[in-house]
């Protein structure tokens, strides 16, 4: 078997109760057929056009071929720098890939104008440009093509050669690419960005970079007769029942790198469960865990921990409450998506929709155009040590430690803080220590993503699961910036655009927001320790 769980306590209790239940109303056997009826009347439509995702180890082997052949030539033209653009599911999986096989691959999912110029002026003239994108109007990938399409012209570059386009088929973005010359790779349609892994926006990027995308397609294929058979030892109805089944439901979803080999599948699970989950008022929040994260001993009612292990780890007592999974990225790849497959249905939603999803998009959008109202937008409530202060649903008093406190107090006891970065995340590492700062003070889960990166990810959970979650935002004040080809808009004016955005589509759902915006990130991380740490906030 390349995938093994062990359980105890509360997560042991819900394989125990509710896998067999699960194996009598067949579904995994239902999954695998693609059977759309499995999550009621309402996500049928849906369903039957996005479960294209059990079978594509068998559809995507003759893609292996031409990936290794293209690999080839570019590398013999010179060419051996992979950069990668795209958002959420098209860019997650090929980061997970690489950084476990150990190849690299340069990751473009930020508009933020530093992060994007540094990609830029990295090893250009040795690059090829992946551009990922479902439809292709992505607004973030539509920008990072066009800048880079300009800076291959500008360095006497024939782009033709240096960029590769992934999408659907019939796309905008592939009629587009085809009449460019580009070489174009179409994946099956019917599978949703987040369930892509095994698809060509997993293996296309990926295996340019030199990743063995055969083997990974192996490991996937070893575990799929297993997952596709209604018994109690299948590996996806057991781990969608500890993420959805547990009574009362653990709805905080704790997922440490424990001893594992896989490097970075925390943060692809993270939009998997989110943004299938996170609707209708109900879902369920992953939070990525260090193992001396503090939600790991605060014994919290409501977090599910599910550790990565080892092989090594397999006989290790397990602690409790907690689930341990082992096992191949491919094998994991395809298990995680059954099981949240499975735990759309406990939950009674449809998991494969993101409907809160596309509201950031069209406020964004609207704030680029002139066409979102001034109320809509936070104004700026002060400054102090050089850090501007707004927010939206949330009373700042008139310092930064009043402000943090008033956040930090509105979070009841099902509640979680999610802190938001939007700046370069190549290199402004020290503003993640502030997930543990908080979490350690306040005693309840708290996440930590790069903006815009989390939009496509966690973003549908917070405005679409339930309304317990509060906002920290934290915005750069860079000196440069850079213009968007053919675009009225800059890549700085676009990343506020998006936080302003998001923030107020947050708030029209109740949730509070607190931007801090600053040009010295490191300073304004310590401004905000110290408000952190201050006095204990009071619920």
């Amino acid at each position: 078997m390349t995938v093994s769980i062990a359980a105890r306590g509360d997560a042991a209790r819900a394989i125990e109760q509710v896998v067999p239940r699960l194996v009598t109303d067949l579904v995994a056997s239902g999954i695998t057929a693609q059977d759309p009826d499995l999550w009621g009347p309402a996500a049928e439509t849906e369903a039957a056009s996005r479960l294209g995702w059990v079978e594509a180890v068998a559809t995507s082997r003759p893609l292996v071929p031409q990936i290794v052949e293209l690999r080839e030539q570019l590398l013999a033209d010179g060419v051996d720098h992979v950069v990668l653009a795209g958002m959420g599911g098209s860019s997650l999986a090929p980061e997970v890939i690489t950084r476990t096989a150990g190849v690299p691959l340069s990751v473009l999912d930020s508009t933020d104008p530093a992060q994007v110029t540094a990609a830029l002026t990295d090893r250009l003239e040795r690059t090829v440009l992946v551009v990922s994108s479902k439809s292709g109007s992505t607004l973030e990938t539509d920008s990072q093509r066009r800048v880079y399409e300009q800076a291959f012209q500008d360095a006497g570059i024939d782009p033709s050669g240096r960029i590769v386009v992934v999408t659907d088929p019939g796309s905008p973005l592939e009629a587009a690419a085809t009449d460019a010359g580009y070489r174009v790779f179409t994946a099956d349609p019917t599978v949703g960005g987040r369930w892509s892994a095994l698809t060509a926006f997993g293996l296309v990027p990926s295996g340019l970079a030199g990743a063995d995308i055969g083997e990974l397609l192996d490991e996937a294929d070893a575990i799929s007769a297993l997952l596709s058979v209604d018994i109690d030892e299948n590996p996806g109805l057991v781990l969608g029942a500890v993420l959805a089944g547990t009574d009362p439901l653990r709805d905080k979803i704790g997922i440490v790198a424990d001893g594992t080999h896989i490097i970075g599948f925390a943060d692809w699970a993270e939009q998997l469960i989110a943004e299938s989950t996170g609707k209708a008022g109900k879902g369920l929040l992953p939070v990525v865990l260090d193992v001396d994260a503090p939600e790991l001993t605060a014994d919290l009612h409501d977090v599910q921990v599910i550790r990565l292990v080892g092989s090594a780890r397999e006989e290790r007592h397990v602690a409790d409450h907690e689930l341990e999974i082992t096992g191949t990225l491919g094998g994991q790849f395809l298990v995680w998506e059954y099981a949240v497959a499975v735990a759309g249905r406990l939950l009674g939603i449809d998991p494969f929709d993101q409907p809160d999803v596309e509201a950031a998009k069209v406020a964004t959008r609207a704030l680029l155009d002139g066409d979102q109202p001034a109320s809509a937008q936070a104004e700026p409530a002060f400054r102090e040590s050089g850090i501007t202060v707004s927010a939206i649903g949330l009373e700042t008093g008139s310092s930064i430690a009043q402000a943090v406190t008033s956040l930090l107090s509105a979070v009841g006891p099902d509640g979680y803080v999610a802190i938001q970065a939007y700046v370069d995340r190549g290199v402004n590492r020290e503003l993640a220590v502030l997930r543990d700062v908080v979490a350690e003070r306040i005693g309840r889960p708290v996440t930590f993503g790069y903006g815009p990166r989390f939009l496509h990810s966690t973003g549908q959970y917070h405005k679409g699961g339930p309304a317990t979650g509060v906002f920290l935002q934290i915005l750069a004040d860079d000196a440069g910036d850079l213009p968007i080809p053919g675009r009225p808009f800059t890549f700085g004016q676009l990343i506020r655009a998006q936080a302003a955005g998001d923030a107020s589509v947050l708030a029209q759902h109740g949730r509070p927001v607190l931007t801090l915006s600053s040009g010295d990130l490191p300073a304004l991380a310590d401004v905000v320790t110290a408000a952190v740490q201050g006095p204990t906030p009071t619920s």
